[in-house]
């Protein structure tokens, strides 16, 4: 390996990653399987990719492109040397409106086209339900569906041409036949491709499954006679990277339907649903999707999905069929969903009918539901991983297809065969096309459940065959499936792909294994959990007793990622800031979940844990809990790191720089008391690039300022009976001690009683406890959490709500403290636990609240701290707005701001803090007028926007005293 990285370095210019690490984060995808790669290298050009081909074929080493590392098949590991397209080889090359066409190199995110397209009234219809990571190349070589195949067809329906790579080195256009050749070799290439499907037609017309939805081995019936042009690079799509490398691909497009309506059809029974999907069809429908009660019950579960179920499910369906109409004239959605409903009375259901005749279709006409449903169906398989246990849907009879008028025998077959074998089956997908979705229960950490796997597999794919259907349906073939081509297509089907492989690959060089000369799909050596897996005990300090594995269940829950990457999108929601602006695994949340659980199982070398590596690793991940409520399978990086943190502080110690962030609460009294001494380094002209290399904060920025008039608890007299009680956070009550001060002001104007919680006298103020644990020190954070556990918990066991100002202190007392304290006392206490906002908004039915408002300016902008979005609080804070009158609120549509707490003060972090405020808050501010106010809870949040744009957003609290109407 250091022979090939050595070469690379001296001939490309993109990125190499060649240390256990790196390696480790692109050793697994979205399948069951395990392959350690040789290296891997982000290319930036075409002759980065030549030069890597190249060097390659002299040393013998098989070259992998890879996109999104979303299969889940196995198609995007192996012992290679790994091609990552996604960091800079992502661009739109031609964009053709009139013709409805472009060109775009093979890393760029589905969408991320799509955004581009929507301004021309274009897009890309291929909707898979990874399109936030799924890239064209990846799609391209998956010969990838989506939902909406059933009109728009798939990847190959709507590829025009390929540019790629040979083994070689040669580089060619591959489209319809009958332009002049790039090259003699060319030439001959296309005659002896064309000379085997004339050779094969028949044997292609009788062994190739006739249902639209077949993946599985080459497209060689492109290669047939027909009355059109043969489209050579239809024979690339869905190779899986085994033939060619594609550098650009030509992309038919479509004229964007903006408006569409969906029917939600409720069925007391799975088979009824499966043998309803052939007459749905017939409506024209652009798809109808499966959801199963399995899903249902486990997304009610999930925060992020919980009341979208509750809004658009019916009763206890045992099924449901999304049934979603795209006309080009709106006028006709609501016939199509009079149809719709007539079409199910027709077949027997009624919502007043009882047993097997109950039953109907909630419409959806309302865009935003039907984005939220889009998004839960899209999750499918995410939702499905979510399962704590250690056994896990597994992914291998997934997506096998039949004929519609089969759908139902076939399914009621297949569930025979998972009970024969003691297990169930998940359902979900493209019922529209005869696809579905289907993962059996099985724990792979145990030798007789992958027995179990190939058993299934076997009868499986029997009866598929006796259907004559396609075993791979969508996902395509990887590892799971190429060694059962034979069963589907036959032996001469199979030599024939083999001549392919062997025509355009004679050396084997592109990613071997795949569709041709294939492993057995139970092989344990290529699992992720092989034989001699194992995690050995360690030590942890957070509660993980909801998962299994080491570590108190530390193991279980690192080994809920699944590598489904939907921490890679680039917009909308929270996660995962760091990976938006480097684009790197490492930085993503999959890549840390992957790092961790590679180190705790000893795949990294001993102490991999505390390494320098794991904290090079963990270093961009500013804690924003995004991961905790988007990640659909619950993967909380946040608390991860607080682990790794924790167990490099008791083996390292901690820097002056994070004593002084962990600290804060013990001396900022005094330094309140003395600010004009403590805020010289912000005064004094040099003073902050003399002390940036001792205490490690940035000269770059003034840190916050000291306030000389700290809030003290007993600016609030005592109440009799009071109403609520305020906790006062050290960053409020020393930096802006105006925002309680306009805290008191509007509760008291609101005519609430309450009081300021306090520390019992002679003790300094109560504090949460976080910046203790941002350092890694957990006992003094227990030690914080603790007191402050001690002063609030008469209130809440009054039922007295607690209010707090700064969500990243206020919201430890839901996540961090029950984390680190667990029981009844720090649930209870969770549960009172209200930002300022919430607990206004919960006021509706108090009639002795009484908050009267002005419009204290005509526009707002919110900006949501981080932790406000995953705990769930922006509808709260949106809600209280609403009281403002004549004043409209805009919410800023963005991931972390990028200070994170003093992440973005810190000199290694200050750069890549500054770059994620840019990406999408930085302008949206800048673009509002200046009588728009910016408002934003989090303390950091305020400071980033005023370093990064120099407006100087305020508190809500603030906001609320501008606004009270004396």
């Amino acid at each position: 390996m250091s022979q090939l990285s050595d070469v690379l370095e001296k001939r490309v210019a993109g990125d190499l990653l060649f240390d256990s690490f790196s390696r480790g984060r692109y050793a697994t995808d979205a399948s069951l399987y395990q392959m350690m790669p040789l290296g891997v290298l982000s290319p930036k050009s075409e002759d980065d990719i030549r030069a890597a081909i190249h060097i390659a074929g002299e040393q013998g080493v098989p070259i992998l492109a890879r996109g999104g590392g979303t299969s889940q098949s196995g198609q995007t590991v192996n012992k290679a040397l790994v091609l990552d397209n996604t960091q800079y080889f992502n661009d739109i090359l031609d964009l053709d409106v009139e013709n409805q066409k472009c060109t775009v190199r093979p890393g760029i995110v589905l969408d991320v086209l799509n955004r581009a397209l929507k301004p021309h009234g274009l897009w890309f219809p291929v909707d898979v339900s990874t399109a936030s990571r799924a890239t064209i190349g990846g799609m391209a070589g998956n010969n990838s569906c989506g939902g909406k195949s059933l009109r728009y067809g798939m990847m190959r329906d709507n590829i025009l041409s390929i540019d790629a790579i040979l083994a070689d080195g040669s580089q060619h256009h591959f489209g319809p036949v009958g332009a002049a050749p790039s090259s003699s070799d060319f030439a001959l290439l296309t005659q002896d491709l064309l000379h085997l499907g004339m050779r094969e037609a028949d044997e292609i017309d009788t062994r190739f499954p006739k249902v639209m939805r077949r993946v599985g081995g080459y497209n060689i019936d492109a290669l047939t006679p027909k009355d059109t042009p043969n489209n050579l690079a239809h024979l690339l799509v869905g190779s899986e990277g085994t033939l060619a490398y594609s550098t650009a691909i030509e992309l038919k497009l479509w004229p964007l339907i903006p408006e569409k309506i969906l029917g939600v059809c409720h069925f007391p029974t799975f088979h009824q649903a499966m043998d309803a999907a052939q007459h749905l069809v017939k409506l024209n429908p652009q798809g109808v999707e499966l959801v199963d009660s399995t899903m249902i019950a486990l997304a009610r579960d999930i925060p992020l999905f919980r009341q979208t179920i509750e809004d658009f499910v019916t009763g206890t369906p045992e099924a449901l069929l999304l049934v979603e109409f795209a006309e080009e004239d709106p006028n006709q959605h609501l016939p199509k969903l009079k149809q719709l409903e007539e079409l199910m009375g027709d077949l027997g259901f009624s919502w007043s009918g009882t047993g097997k005749n109950w039953g109907g279709v909630v419409p959806v006409a309302d865009p935003k539901m039907q984005t939220r449903i889009a998004d839960l169906r899209s999750s499918g398989l995410n939702i499905m991983m979510s399962m704590k246990e250690d056994g896990k849907p597994v992914s291998f009879v997934e997506d096998c297809a039949v004929e519609l008028p089969d759908l139902a025998e076939y399914t009621a077959g297949l569930t025979d065969i998972f009970e024969k074998y003691g297990t169930k089956g998940t359902w979900y997908a493209h019922a529209s096309v005869g696809c579905l979705h289907v993962r059996p229960v099985l724990n792979m950490k145990l030798d007789k459940d992958v027995k179990t796997m190939r058993a299934i597999a076997e009868e499986c794919f029997d009866l598929v065959a006796k259907y004559k259907g396609s075993h791979s349906g969508e996902h395509g073939d990887g590892i799971v499936r190429s060694e059962f081509h034979e069963k589907m297509f036959g032996a001469r089907m199979v030599a024939n792909f083999a001549e392919v492989k062997k025509r355009f690959d004679p050396k084997g060089l592109f990613n071997p294994g795949k569709i041709v000369d294939a492993p057995k799909m139970d092989d344990r050596g290529l699992f992720r959990y092989g034989p001699d897996y194992a995690a050995p005990e360690f030590h942890t300090d957070a509660d993980w007793s909801d998962w299994t594995g080491s570590g108190g269940g530390f193991q279980g829950a690192v080994e809920m990622c699944n590598n489904n990457g939907a921490c890679r999108k680039l917009k909308g929601g929270v996660m995962c800031p760091s990976f938006r602006v480097t684009r790197k695994e490492q930085d993503v949340t999959r890549g840390r979940a992957n790092t961790l659980r590679l180190a705790i199982s000893g795949q990294l070398g001993p102490d991999a844990l505390t390494s320098d590596q794991m904290l090079e690793t963990m270093k961009l991940c500013v804690s924003c809990k995004g991961c905790k409520s988007e990640c659909p399978t619950g993967v909380d990086m946040a608390r991860m790191k607080t682990e790794v943190t924790a167990a490099r502080a008791r083996k390292h110690g901690i820097s002056l720089h994070d004593r002084l962030v962990a600290y804060l609460p013990h001396y900022a009294p005094w330094a309140s008391r003395m600010s004009y001494l403590a805020n010289l380094r912000n005064t004094v002209p040099g003073l902050a690039k003399v002390t940036e290399k001792l205490t490690g904060f940035t000269a770059s920025r003034a840190l916050p300022s000291w306030s000389a008039k700290a809030f003290k608890d007993d600016e609030v007299p005592p109440q009799d009976q009071p109403q609520a009680v305020v906790f006062a956070d050290c960053f409020n009550r020393y930096f802006e001690p105006e925002n309680l001060r306009a805290t008191v002001k509007v509760l008291t104007a609101a005519n609430v009683r309450f009081q300021v919680a306090a520390a019992p006298k002679g003790e300094r103020p109560l504090c949460c406890g976080r910046t203790f644990l941002s350092a890694g020190l957990v006992d003094q954070a227990k030690a914080e959490a603790l007191r402050l556990v001690d002063a609030l918990l008469p209130y809440a066991q009054k039922g007295q709500p607690i209010v707090g100002l700064e969500p990243s202190c206020l919201l430890t007392l839901r996540d961090e403290i029950p984390g680190l304290l667990p029981g009844k006392d720090t649930e209870l206490l969770a549960k009172q636990a209200r930002m300022l906002e919430e607990y206004i908004a919960d006021q509706d039915d108090n009639r002795d609240f009484k908050l009267n408002l002005k419009s204290p300016a005509p526009r707002i902008l919110l900006h949501g701290h981080c932790h406000q979005k995953a705990m769930g609080v922006m509808p709260s804070i949106e809600k209280t707005l609403a009281r403002l009158p004549d004043t409209e609120v805009g919410i800023i549509e963005t991931s972390c701001c990028g200070m994170a707490g003093s992440f973005g003060y810190a000199v290694e972090t200050n750069e890549i803090s500054r770059k994620m405020a840019e990406v999408d808050l930085a302008p949206a501010v800048r673009n509002a007028d200046k009588e728009t106010l910016i408002v934003a809870d989090g303390t950091s949040c305020r400071h980033q926007v005023a370093d990064v744009t120099q407006r100087r957003p305020i508190h809500v609290a603030r906001l609320l005293e501008m606004a009270l109407d004396h």
